[in-house]
Order: C-alpha cells, then sequence, then structure tokens
C-alpha cells in the first residue's frame, strides 16, 4: 500500500514540476503527449504494486506471427 502511495506522490511531485513550464511555453501537444506517457508508466507501476497480472508484449508478437510460421515451415528444409 505505501508503495501505491510512493508512486501516485512521486507522479504529482512530476506533474508539479513539468506541466506549469510545458503550460507557460505553449507546448500544448507536448504535455498531452507527456500526460499519456504519465498515466500509462503510473498505471504499469501500480499494476506491478499491487502484483496484478501485466501481459507481455512478446505475447502478443508470438500470437500476431504464429499463422505466419506456420505457412512458412513447409519451406524451410
Amino acid at each position: 500500500m505505501w508503495g501505491l502511495f510512493g508512486i501516485i506522490a512521486g507522479a504529482v511531485v512530476i506533474v508539479l514540476l513539468e506541466v506549469p513550464q510545458l503550460r507557460r511555453q505553449g507546448y500544448h501537444r507536448e504535455l498531452i503527449v507527456f500526460s499519456i506517457l504519465l498515466i500509462l508508466g503510473v498505471g504499469a507501476a501500480c499494476a506491478k504494486v499491487l502484483n496484478a497480472p501485466i501481459p507481455n508484449p512478446d505475447d502478443w508478437v508470438a500470437f500476431l506471427l504464429h499463422p505466419l510460421s506456420t505457412a512458412l515451415k513447409p519451406f524451410i528444409p
């Protein structure tokens, strides 16, 4: 539980340090990208702290390429 609090507190500190500067300089697109990446990172970190099952991107790649692999298998000696 303390890990979750630490992650959220760290994210709040990062937001308080970065967002005012981005808004002052008029970097609206960068602010959107920053927000999306921060939310994804905080979400992944919270899931890790709570021992939630996190999908592995390698499994998705293997799932997508498996039909290609089986189609090409007869041509490989």
